[in-house]
């Protein structure tokens, strides 16, 4: 069995972290990676402690807002926020990591991951924010869509190395 590069190891990370979000309307899933080693993690949702879209319902549904629009009615983290913050929580340095996510960054998340000094974000999904690819263009992180097969082989070796 071949073993996986790193883009789709940590892309794969990425998915399962994606299937912990509360979100109604997308999931999605976040790590920062330095040195082939993961630092932190997030996926999308309320703040700790607040009441989930997956309880209350979705207020820009409700209000018909657009994907990509009026980020500030959303009750919840972005997962590259959640990643970002839990880094920070911890006391972990993320500047001159990757970030993989499953969708490419908003324009809010991309200035975050500019301050923070992250160097290249990986991103599966496209979502609709010209602006943050504008912005991380200019500050100079390496911007990458991932495209390879994300899933797996399970090894049928009875779990030896």
């Amino acid at each position: 069995m071949m073993r996986p590069d790193w883009d789709l190891y940590f892309m794969t990370v990425a998915r399962v972290v994606s299937t912990r979000s509360t979100c109604l309307r997308r999931r999605v899933g976040a790590i920062i990676v330095k040195g082939n080693r993961i630092l932190s993690t997030g996926y999308n949702g309320a703040p700790s402690g607040l009441t989930h879209c997956l309880d209350i319902g979705c207020f820009r549904e409700k209000q018909g807002v657009k994907s990509g629009e009026r980020h500030e009615l959303c009750r919840g983290l972005h997962a590259e926020q959640n990643a970002m913050l839990q880094a920070a929580v911890y006391g972990v340095s993320i500047a001159g990591g990757t970030l993989y996510t499953t969708h490419q960054p908003c324009v809010l998340c991309a200035k975050m991951i500019i301050q923070a000094g992250i160097e290249r974000v990986v991103f599966g999904g496209e979502y609709p924010d010209t602006l943050a690819q504008d912005i991380l263009s200019e500050a100079g992180i390496r911007v990458e869509r991932y495209t390879g097969q994300l899933s797996l082989p399970v090894g049928g070796d009875g779990g030896k190395d």
